[in-house]
C-alpha cells in the first residue's frame, strides 16, 4: 500500500530524532508533505532534507506560545490547512517524588503537558479547515503503570492520555472532522532511552521479527502506528489509547 497519507500537511514536534524523525520518515514516505519541528532547527533541518517531498524545517520550542503561533502562522501562510498534528516533543528526567525539584517537575511538564496542550489549542484552526484530520499525541506506558524514577515524566504522560480524550470529545460534540488519539509505546531505543539507561550514543541493535520480553521496540514500530492513525484507514479510531510495548503493561508478573 503506498499513498497513504498523499496531499495531506503533517506537523511532528520533536522531529529531529528518535520517534520524531521516525514519524517524519514514514508520513513523507507515504506522501504527506511534513513540516519537521524541533528546538534545534538544525537538526530538523537535517530530517527535512533526508525525508524530502517538500519537507519543511522550522525551529519550536514546544513550551513557547509565541513559538507555536508564529509556526501555525507560517504553515497557514504556506499551505492554509493542517491534516495531521503528531505531538510528540519530550524529554526525561529521572528521579522520584522525593528527589524530583519543582523546577525539574515544571521544565518536564512545560515540554510534553502545556507542549500538547498549546499544540493543540492552537493547531485547531487550520485542522478544522481539513477534511479528516488526525492528532496524535505521543504518551507513554509511563502513564499507564507505576515508574518511580520517572515521576514527573509520568505524570506529563497522564496529563497527555487525559487531554487526548478530552478533545476526542470535545471535537465530535462541536462537529469538528478532528479525532484525537494517544499513542503509549514502551521501551523503544532512541536517544532518550539511551540517556535514561546511561549509554548516550551507543545504539542496541533491535531484533528483527517477533520480539522476545526484554527487546527494545524500533522507532519504526511506533511510526507505523502513527502512519496509520494520520491515515484515512482509521478513521473510526478516536479516543483511544494505543499501546506499544511487546505485552509489558498486561504481563501477570
Amino acid at each position: 500500500m503506498t499513498g497513504r497519507v498523499a496531499g495531506k500537511i503533517a506537523l511532528v514536534t520533536g522531529g529531529g530524532s528518535g520517534l520524531g524523525a521516525a514519524d517524519c520518515a514514514a508520513l513523507a514516505r507515504e506522501g504527506a508533505t511534513v513540516i519537521v519541528t524541533d528546538v534545534a532547527l538544525d537538526t530538523a533541518q537535517r530530517v527535512a532534507d533526508r525525508i524530502g517531498n517538500g519537507a519543511l524545517a522550522l525551529a519550536l520550542d514546544v513550551a513557547d506560545e509565541a513559538n507555536w503561533l508564529s509556526v501555525i502562522a507560517e504553515i497557514d501562510r504556506r499551505f492554509g490547512k493542517l491534516d495531521i498534528l503528531v505531538n510528540n516533543a519530550g524529554i526525561v528526567q529521572m528521579a522520584d517524588c522525593e528527589d524530583v525539584t519543582l523546577d525539574q517537575f515544571r521544565r518536564v511538564n512545560a515540554i510534553m503537558n502545556e507542549g500538547v496542550f498549546l499544540g493543540c489549542k492552537h493547531s485547531l484552526p487550520l485542522l478544522k479547515r481539513a477534511d479528516n484530520a488526525s492528532i496524535i499525541n505521543m504518551s507513554s506506558t509511563g502513564a499507564l503503570l507505576g515508574y518511580p524514577i520517572f515521576f514527573a515524566y509520568s505524570a506529563a504522560k497522564g496529563a497527555v492520555r487525559s487531554m487526548t480524550k478530552s478533545i476526542a470529545v470535545m471535537c465530535q460534540e462541536k462537529g469538528y472532522r478532528i479525532r484525537c488519539n494517544s499513542v503509549h509505546p514502551g521501551a523503544i531505543e532512541t536517544p532518550m532511552v539511551q540517556e535514561a539507561e546511561g549509554r548516550v550514543g551507543q545504539e542496541q541493535p533491535v531484533v528483527a521479527g517477533v520480539l522476545p520480553p526484554s527487546a527494545k521496540g524500533a522507532p519504526e514500530d511506533v511510526a507505523n502506528m502513527v502512519l496509520y492513525l494520520a491515515s484515512d484507514e482509521s478513521r473510526f479510531v478516536n479516543g483511544a489509547e494505543l499501546v506499544i510495548d511487546n505485552a509489558v503493561t498486561i504481563r501477570p508478573f
